[in-house]
Protein backbone atom coordinates (compact mmCIF):
# COMPACT_ATOMS: atom_id res chain seq x y z
CA UNK A 1 0.00 0.00 0.00
CA UNK A 2 3.07 2.64 0.74
CA UNK A 3 4.52 1.83 -2.29
CA UNK A 4 1.22 3.08 -4.27
CA UNK A 5 1.63 6.56 -2.94
CA UNK A 6 4.87 7.08 -5.01
CA UNK A 7 5.53 6.73 -8.23
CA UNK A 8 5.72 3.37 -9.55
CA UNK A 9 9.72 3.48 -10.32
CA UNK A 10 10.15 3.92 -6.97
CA UNK A 11 10.92 0.43 -5.13
CA UNK A 12 10.18 1.44 -1.37
CA UNK A 13 12.03 -2.25 -0.49
CA UNK A 14 15.35 -1.52 -2.49
CA UNK A 15 15.31 2.18 -1.22
CA UNK A 16 15.27 1.36 2.50
CA UNK A 17 17.51 -1.55 1.73
CA UNK A 18 20.05 0.24 0.10
CA UNK A 19 19.76 3.50 3.01
CA UNK A 20 20.26 0.64 5.17
CA UNK A 21 23.05 -0.51 4.17
CA UNK A 22 24.84 2.37 2.31
CA UNK A 23 23.12 5.21 3.10
CA UNK A 24 22.11 6.17 -0.38
CA UNK A 25 20.11 4.88 -3.01
CA UNK A 26 19.51 5.37 -6.86
CA UNK A 27 16.30 5.74 -8.66
CA UNK A 28 15.92 5.95 -12.59
CA UNK A 29 13.14 6.91 -14.49
CA UNK A 30 11.65 8.42 -11.85
CA UNK A 31 8.46 10.51 -13.42
CA UNK A 32 6.60 10.71 -16.33
CA UNK A 33 7.77 12.23 -19.86
CA UNK A 34 4.52 14.54 -19.39
CA UNK A 35 5.94 15.53 -16.07
CA UNK A 36 9.44 16.04 -16.81
CA UNK A 37 8.79 18.23 -20.16
CA UNK A 38 6.48 20.50 -17.67
CA UNK A 39 8.94 20.36 -15.20
CA UNK A 40 11.97 21.76 -17.27
CA UNK A 41 9.69 23.96 -18.77
CA UNK A 42 8.73 25.40 -15.86
CA UNK A 43 12.66 25.38 -14.62
CA UNK A 44 13.66 27.18 -17.30
CA UNK A 45 11.27 29.78 -17.49
CA UNK A 46 12.60 31.00 -14.13
CA UNK A 47 16.59 30.78 -15.58
CA UNK A 48 16.64 34.72 -14.93
CA UNK A 49 15.34 34.64 -11.23
CA UNK A 50 17.99 32.11 -10.05
CA UNK A 51 20.72 33.46 -7.96
CA UNK A 52 24.69 32.75 -6.66
CA UNK A 53 24.15 29.92 -4.07
CA UNK A 54 25.11 30.90 -0.20
CA UNK A 55 26.41 27.86 1.80
CA UNK A 56 24.54 29.15 5.39
CA UNK A 57 23.01 32.38 6.56
CA UNK A 58 23.14 34.09 2.88
CA UNK A 59 26.72 33.47 3.06
CA UNK A 60 28.48 33.18 -0.31
CA UNK A 61 31.24 30.90 -0.35
CA UNK A 62 34.19 30.03 -3.32
CA UNK A 63 33.16 26.29 -2.08
CA UNK A 64 30.67 26.31 -5.07
CA UNK A 65 29.92 28.32 -8.16
CA UNK A 66 26.00 27.22 -8.58
CA UNK A 67 23.14 29.28 -9.14
CA UNK A 68 19.66 28.39 -7.29
CA UNK A 69 16.09 29.26 -6.62
CA UNK A 70 14.13 28.32 -3.56
CA UNK A 71 10.82 26.38 -4.35
CA UNK A 72 7.80 27.82 -3.13
CA UNK A 73 3.71 27.32 -3.54
CA UNK A 74 4.14 29.61 -6.84
CA UNK A 75 6.40 26.95 -8.33
CA UNK A 76 3.27 24.60 -8.74
CA UNK A 77 4.92 21.57 -11.08
CA UNK A 78 8.04 21.03 -8.53
CA UNK A 79 5.40 21.67 -5.91
CA UNK A 80 4.41 18.06 -7.07
CA UNK A 81 7.85 16.29 -6.65
CA UNK A 82 7.52 17.79 -2.55
CA UNK A 83 4.46 16.35 -2.15
CA UNK A 84 6.03 12.97 -3.60
CA UNK A 85 9.34 13.30 -1.13
CA UNK A 86 6.85 14.38 1.56
CA UNK A 87 5.52 11.08 1.48
CA UNK A 88 8.89 9.25 0.79
CA UNK A 89 9.84 10.79 4.46
CA UNK A 90 6.63 9.42 6.37
CA UNK A 91 7.67 6.21 4.90
CA UNK A 92 11.51 6.81 6.42
CA UNK A 93 10.04 8.01 9.84
CA UNK A 94 8.05 4.66 10.27
CA UNK A 95 11.36 2.13 9.24
CA UNK A 96 14.06 4.84 10.58
CA UNK A 97 13.06 6.42 13.03
CA UNK A 98 14.08 9.56 11.37
CA UNK A 99 11.32 12.65 12.74
CA UNK A 100 11.57 14.50 9.53
CA UNK A 101 8.91 16.91 9.49
CA UNK A 102 9.23 19.11 6.44
CA UNK A 103 11.13 19.27 2.97
CA UNK A 104 12.80 22.19 1.67
CA UNK A 105 14.08 22.29 -2.27
CA UNK A 106 15.18 24.70 -4.64
CA UNK A 107 16.66 24.71 -8.35
CA UNK A 108 19.81 24.49 -8.87
CA UNK A 109 21.68 25.52 -12.15
CA UNK A 110 25.36 24.30 -12.95
CA UNK A 111 26.84 26.32 -16.00
CA UNK A 112 29.75 25.21 -17.26
CA UNK A 113 32.67 25.62 -15.41
CA UNK A 114 30.74 25.79 -11.86
CA UNK A 115 30.77 23.05 -9.19
CA UNK A 116 30.35 22.34 -5.68
CA UNK A 117 33.46 21.39 -3.23
CA UNK A 118 33.60 18.32 -0.95
CA UNK A 119 31.17 18.38 2.23
CA UNK A 120 28.69 17.53 4.36
CA UNK A 121 24.73 18.85 3.80
CA UNK A 122 24.54 18.13 7.35
CA UNK A 123 28.19 18.62 9.37
CA UNK A 124 27.98 17.00 13.20
CA UNK A 125 24.21 17.71 13.10
CA UNK A 126 24.43 21.55 12.88
CA UNK A 127 21.06 21.44 11.23
CA UNK A 128 17.79 19.69 10.72
CA UNK A 129 18.93 17.78 7.67
CA UNK A 130 18.41 14.57 7.78
CA UNK A 131 18.54 13.01 4.03
CA UNK A 132 19.44 14.74 0.87
CA UNK A 133 18.08 13.93 -2.76
CA UNK A 134 19.21 15.72 -5.87
CA UNK A 135 16.36 14.73 -9.19
CA UNK A 136 18.42 15.42 -12.31
CA UNK A 137 15.68 17.28 -14.64
CA UNK A 138 17.82 18.26 -17.77
CA UNK A 139 16.27 16.80 -20.83
CA UNK A 140 19.70 15.19 -22.54
CA UNK A 141 23.04 14.25 -20.64
CA UNK A 142 26.28 12.69 -21.91
CA UNK A 143 29.26 11.20 -19.68
CA UNK A 144 31.54 13.59 -20.50
CA UNK A 145 29.59 16.82 -19.95
CA UNK A 146 30.83 16.31 -15.99
CA UNK A 147 28.68 17.65 -13.72
CA UNK A 148 28.46 13.93 -11.53
CA UNK A 149 27.71 13.84 -7.93
CA UNK A 150 30.79 12.12 -6.07
CA UNK A 151 29.75 10.81 -2.96
CA UNK A 152 31.61 8.82 -0.29
CA UNK A 153 28.70 6.38 1.15
CA UNK A 154 28.40 4.87 4.82
CA UNK A 155 31.08 2.43 4.34
CA UNK A 156 33.51 4.54 3.13
CA UNK A 157 33.17 3.45 -0.30
CA UNK A 158 33.46 6.60 -3.28
CA UNK A 159 31.19 6.86 -5.68
CA UNK A 160 30.72 8.51 -9.30
CA UNK A 161 26.90 9.42 -9.68
CA UNK A 162 26.16 10.47 -13.28
CA UNK A 163 23.64 12.91 -13.71
CA UNK A 164 21.31 11.73 -16.08
CA UNK A 165 18.21 13.10 -16.85
CA UNK A 166 14.83 12.13 -14.47
CA UNK A 167 17.79 9.75 -11.84
CA UNK A 168 17.67 11.05 -8.36
CA UNK A 169 20.00 10.42 -5.79
CA UNK A 170 18.60 10.27 -2.01
CA UNK A 171 21.61 9.92 0.68
CA UNK A 172 21.93 10.87 3.87
CA UNK A 173 22.79 14.35 4.79
CA UNK A 174 25.65 13.75 6.46
CA UNK A 175 28.09 11.65 4.00
CA UNK A 176 30.88 13.71 1.94
CA UNK A 177 29.93 14.34 -1.62
CA UNK A 178 30.85 17.16 -4.19
CA UNK A 179 29.79 18.09 -7.63
CA UNK A 180 32.37 17.65 -10.17
CA UNK A 181 32.56 20.60 -12.77
CA UNK A 182 30.23 20.62 -15.19
CA UNK A 183 30.99 20.99 -18.87
CA UNK A 184 27.01 21.85 -19.94
CA UNK A 185 24.42 23.46 -18.32
CA UNK A 186 23.31 20.86 -15.27
CA UNK A 187 19.80 21.54 -14.12
CA UNK A 188 18.12 19.41 -10.94
CA UNK A 189 16.02 20.04 -7.45
CA UNK A 190 17.99 19.35 -5.10
CA UNK A 191 16.18 19.17 -1.73
CA UNK A 192 16.56 18.18 2.45
CA UNK A 193 13.85 16.16 4.44
CA UNK A 194 14.25 18.12 7.72
CA UNK A 195 13.46 17.22 11.20
CA UNK A 196 12.52 20.93 11.56
CA UNK A 197 10.64 23.59 9.83
CA UNK A 198 13.48 24.51 7.21
CA UNK A 199 15.16 27.90 6.43
CA UNK A 200 12.80 28.91 3.80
Amino acid sequence: MEASLLPKSWNVDQILDDLDQHGFTLIDDVYSSEYINALVKECTVHLDEFRNAAIQNGVISNIRSDHILWINENLEIAQQHIETLKQLSQILNRYFYLGIKDVEAHFACYNIGEFYALHRDNPQGKNGRIISTVFYLHEDWQDNWGGELHLQDKNQQWHIIQPKPNRITIFQSDLMHEVLQAKHQRLSITAWLRSDGGIL
